[in-house]
């Protein structure tokens, strides 16, 4: 039995791109760029010095830079989940890497593999725009998600700072001292930016839209409203609490319950295109005696078609929102 290599070889060239750009952008940015890190990163960038000013500019430079790219032509895939994971590579730079893991994924198929220089070609570039876009997908999910997570825990620590008498902006002020990455990072802008002139809630506003997160509007609308109305906005601020608490919970819940159906998904999607694989990597000559008819090219775009269609309609199955 002869075992080819090759498509082991693919993936793990995919896993090195994936590596390298995760190596790149902790290299360029330090380890405070990563959303584990003990003390956020606008903080840090204080504590060496920088003035407040140019800390704030440089957050908001690159909080805006990817949606103002959208006319970059493709960018505009990439924009959307470039803001919400907040990478602070530029447009310019995600392209440039793109186009770097692309000359060393070419390379290292030149090296591994035997295969034809247009092929070559064409899955280097594949690996390259893939992989940066793979990344910066991981790193939307993952800093949604724990904006999620901490955005209780920071407004019941708003709560109890307006229940000892201070002013809002000094409770968003506590928030970005004592809550680390991304919400941290994120309520040090609107504090700054409170500090310079701008309204709070148009802030909060803002940075609602940016996460597109429905919890941030219920609290950007409630401290808008409290501004105009009057109230007890610790009290106000204290339900909402209990409200993204109780809804978090929920969501936890229905993703305990649906985690079977999902994991049923992924392995039904996959299973067709783990077994082209294997059969690719046991008996490499397996269609030798089939890819010469005039059926094998129409019958292989079909059976891809319908791939497609098949990981579609599940994760269509599968993703239940609440």
């Amino acid at each position: 039995m002869q075992i080819s290599a090759e498509p082991i070889i693919y993936g793990v060239i995919f896993v090195a791109v994936l590596l390298l750009v995760e190596g790149l952008y902790l290299t360029v940015f330090g380890k405070s760029i990563s959303l584990n890190a003990k003390v956020n990163r606008r903080l840090e960038m204080l504590e060496k010095g920088t003035d407040r000013e140019k800390v704030l500019e440089q957050l908001r430079k690159e909080m805006r830079q990817h949606m103002n790219a959208r006319g970059i032509p493709l960018y505009s895939l990439l924009a959307e989940r470039a803001q919400k994971a907040n990478i602070a590579f530029t447009p310019n730079q995600l392209i440039m890497i793109m186009v770097l893991l692309s000359g060393v994924a070419f390379l290292g198929l030149t090296v591994g593999t035997a295969a034809p220089l247009p092929v070559r070609a064409l899955v280097a570039v594949a690996m390259g725009i893939g992989g940066v876009y793979v990344w910066v997908n991981k790193k939307a999910k993952k800093r949604l998600g724990l904006i999620e997570e901490q955005l209780p825990d920071a407004v019941e620590l708003m709560v109890r700072s307006l229940r000892v008498g201070h002013p809002f902006v000094s409770a968003i002020n506590i928030v970005a001292k004592e809550v680390p990455d991304p919400l941290g990072t994120e309520f040090g802008i609107i504090a700054d930016e409170a500090a310079y002139g701008r309204d709070v809630g148009e802030a909060l506003k803002d940075l609602a839209e940016r996460v597109d997160m429905q919890d941030m509007r219920f609290l950007a609308v409630a401290v808008t409203i409290q501004q105009q109305s009057g109230g007890n906005l610790a009290e106000v601020l204290a339900g909402l609490a209990a409200v993204i608490r109780s809804r978090f919970k929920l969501f936890r819940r229905v993703k305990a319950i649906t985690a079977e159906a999902k994991w049923s998904g992924m392995f039904l999607s996959g299973f067709p295109i783990g077994a082209i694989i294997m059969i690719s990597v046991l008996k490499p000559d397996y269609y030798d005696q089939v890819k010469e008819t005039s059926a094998f090219i129409p019958a292989a775009i079909a059976v891809g078609v319908f791939l497609v269609v098949n990981v579609i309609f599940m994760r269509i199955m599968v993703n239940i929102k609440v």
